[in-house]
C-alpha cells in the first residue's frame, strides 16, 4: 500500500504466496502450500524459508510514481501473534537483510472496558505513537516489534474506504475491472463492528461474522495502515494542537503602559528596570 501524509491511500498490489493463480481460494484450499515448496523442511524452517522469499520479491522491487518518483517499500510487519510461529517470526526479522524495513508486530484487541493505547504511558525506551507503540525489549526475544490496536485500525481502514474518492484520506484499488477484487472485499468484508460503550468512551469492537473463514486481506491493510502512521503519515484532526506562546513585551512598552494582558517581560529587562 501506499500512503500520503495526509493518509490518502492506495493499495497498489496484494497476493497471496506462494501465488495461487486464481482469483477466488481459501486458506483451507491453498495450493501451492509453502509446506508443498519446501517439502524437506520441517513447519518452522519452511516458514523461514517462505518469509525470506516473500521480503526478497517485495522489499527488493520498485515501483514508478506517476511523476516519475520511483519508490520502494520503507515499512513492513510481519505478524507474530499467532504462538506457533512467533519465535521463528522474530528470528527471521532480526536475521533478514531487510532487517531495516521489518519488524515483528502483535495487534492487540483493545475494547471499550480495556485502556486506549493512546493513554499509555511512555517507558523508558518506548516509541508510543498513536494507537501503536514499541515498547522497549530485552530478554530472548531482544528485538524492537510493534503492538497496535486492531479495532481501531480496522475501523480507520473502513472509514478510509467511506471518504470519497479524490477527497484526502481516502483509500482507493489498482485497476478498473468491476469484480477484480471480490475476493479482498470478501476479507474486508468478514468481520463486523459492534459499537460498544466502557471507560466513558465508544469504540468499535470487530468480530468475525459466522459464515466468514478468511479475513487476511483485512488485517494486512489495517498493518499497512500502522506502518504509514509509524512513517508520519496522520489526519488532520488527530495531529496534536499547538500550544500558543504568550507574546513577549518589552520593558518600552511596560513603561507606556501597553503590556498585553498575558504578556510576560524577559528578566534580563525585569533587572533593567528593577536598577533604574
Amino acid at each position: 500500500m501506499a500512503w500520503a501524509e495526509d493518509f490518502t491511500g492506495a493499495v497498489i498490489d496484494y497476493g497471496s504466496w506462494p501465488d495461487q493463480h486464481r482469483h477466488e481460494y481459501s486458506l483451507a484450499d491453498a495450493n501451492p502450500s509453502i509446506q508443498t515448496l519446501f517439502p524437506k523442511a520441517g513447519f518452522e524452517g519452511a516458514l523461514y524459508a517462505a518469509l525470506a522469499a516473500l521480503t526478497d520479491e517485495c522489499l527488493g522491487r520498485e515501483w514508478e510514481r506517476e511523476d516519475g518518483a520511483v519508490l520502494k517499500i520503507e515499512r513492513a510487519l510481519v505478524d507474530a501473534n499467532w504462538g506457533q510461529s512467533t519465535d521463528v517470526v522474530y528470528q527471521f526479522c532480526r536475521q533478514s537483510s531487510h532487517a531495516g524495513v521489518i519488524l515483528p508486530s502483535h495487534g492487540r484487541y483493545v475494547g471499550a472496558s480495556s485502556k486506549p493505547m493512546t493513554e499509555y504511558r511512555k517507558q523508558q525506551g518506548d516509541r508510543l505513537g498513536f494507537n501503536w507503540m514499541i515498547p522497549n525489549v530485552a530478554g530472548k526475544r531482544a528485538i524492537r516489534h510493534v503492538i497496535y490496536d486492531t479495532n481501531y485500525w480496522k475501523s480507520f481502514i473502513h472509514a478510509r474506504l467511506a471518504v470519497p474518492v479524490g477527497d484526502k484520506g481516502s483509500l482507493t484499488l489498482y485497476g478498473r475491472i468491476p469484480g477484480a477484487h471480490q475476493l479482498f472485499a470478501e476479507h474486508l468484508t468478514a468481520e463486523y463492528r459492534v459499537k460498544t460503550q466502557g471507560r466513558g468512551r465508544t469504540v468499535d469492537e470487530w468480530k468475525l461474522k459466522p459464515q466468514s473463514h478468511d479475513n487476511h486481506f483485512l488485517d494486512c491493510v489495517a498493518g499497512c495502515a500502522v506502518c504509514g502512521s509509524m512513517l508520519g503519515a496522520s489526519l488532520p484532526e488527530t495531529l496534536p494542537a499547538k500550544l500558543d506562546r504568550k507574546p513577549m513585551i518589552r520593558l518600552s512598552d511596560k513603561r507606556l503602559g501597553g503590556i498585553p494582558p498575558n504578556g510576560r517581560l524577559k528578566l534580563s529587562e525585569l533587572r533593567r528596570q528593577k536598577n533604574g
